[in-house]
């Protein structure tokens, strides 16, 4: 009983259309049939049985639905047989209904003989027709919308799957390159490498909470930056420099994109203290990370590994692609910047 009273307040905007349209039905039908307009023009209990003949040509639709429709997509010719058999099932309903009713009032007579009986049919077929119609069309929107929910759903999921993978990948990159670096110290300067490896535990910190973020803001994404580059200066010192121009605090960023592209720029660049490399980082509509080239020799050709798994990042959040621009002496990278709304 909860759960039919459940259905009824679920659909309630439905089935008032129903009982406005029977209304309006029956006015219509009396006018016409009458040729006058009084009182009982207007009185609605005619349209109240056709709202009781609606519900129970409903209820035979979704037998017919649950017997022969077998999954949730939408099947042309499935859904014309589940219509063609409950029309001709709600006829034959009606008319046994009319009959029990007339057989207790001893009417069969009056109301089944030849010229009533066709009117009857043609009555009860033209209103299984409309609103079996009204149904079906109210019930395949429903449950489209409650698939592309699903569907909508499902996407989702996997996008945050798919992103969380690509992070997963970025960690180990991002510890394996900064333990690297420690290594080196340890081996030139001990006392460098103690506090490398203090620096590195508080940046680590960060790492750790971003990861469980899908974006952060413009100003925590900086600030993290800054932190990190104290990192190159422990080994490389003035080799190389970066410089941040902030015209824009609004947005946000996936997380340890500007690392990521900070060390890219270190990685395939050779900086020296005549010839440093430096990285300039610009926040407007965009947030642009460029550096000059100076080329390493002898280095391993560049997979771009680390700028695909930006992208894909960026086209599952926001389905909007970062720019990358390289001349003979620059390299940059444009990422545009998210709103959360956007999203």
């Amino acid at each position: 009983m909860k759960n039919i009273i459940h259905k009824i307040n679920e659909n309630r905007g439905f089935l008032l259309f129903i009982l406005l349209f029977a209304y309006v039905q029956s006015i219509y039908t009396r006018i016409v049939g009458r040729q006058e307009i009084n009182a009982y023009t207007f009185t609605p209990e005619a349209a109240l049985a056709t709202l009781i003949g609606a519900g129970i040509l409903f209820l035979i639709i979704l037998f017919f639905i649950r017997k022969w429709q077998k999954n949730d997509v939408f099947d042309t010719r499935t859904m014309l047989k589940v219509f063609g058999w409950s029309l001709l099932a709600f006829v034959v309903s009606m008319l046994l209904i009319g009959f029990l009713i007339s057989l207790a009032f001893g009417t069969i007579a009056r109301n089944f003989n030849p010229h009533t009986l066709t009117i009857s049919l043609f009555s009860h077929f033209l209103d299984g027709f409309i609103y079996g119609s009204f149904f079906l069309a109210y019930y395949y929107y429903q449950d489209n919308k409650k698939h592309q929910q699903k569907l909508t759903a499902y996407n989702e999921a996997l996008a945050e799957s798919k992103i969380s993978q690509l992070k997963t990948q970025l960690n180990p990159h991002f510890l394996f390159n900064n333990l690297n670096i420690l290594d080196q110290l340890i081996e030139e300067d001990k006392e460098k490498a103690s506090d490398f490896l203090n620096e590195f535990a508080e940046i680590y910190r960060y790492v750790l909470q971003s990861t469980d973020k899908e974006l952060v803001s413009i100003k925590e994404e900086i600030d993290f930056v800054q932190q990190y580059f104290k990192l190159f200066d422990y080994k490389y010192g003035n080799a190389y420099q970066l410089q941040i121009e902030m015209d824009n605090t609004n947005g946000f960023i996936v997380p340890m994109a500007l690392q990521l592209l900070l060390e890219n720029a270190v990685q395939h660049n050779l900086g020296t203290k005549e010839k440093p490399i430096r990285i300039q980082i610009e926040t407007g509509a965009n947030i642009s990370v460029s550096n000059n080239l100076n080329l390493k020799r002898n280095s391993k050709p560049a997979s771009g590994r680390a700028l695909k798994n930006l992208e894909e990042q960026y086209g599952l959040l926001s389905g909007r692609c970062i720019e990358i621009h390289q001349t003979e002496k620059t390299f940059s990278v444009s990422i545009p910047l998210i709103h959360k709304q956007n999203i």
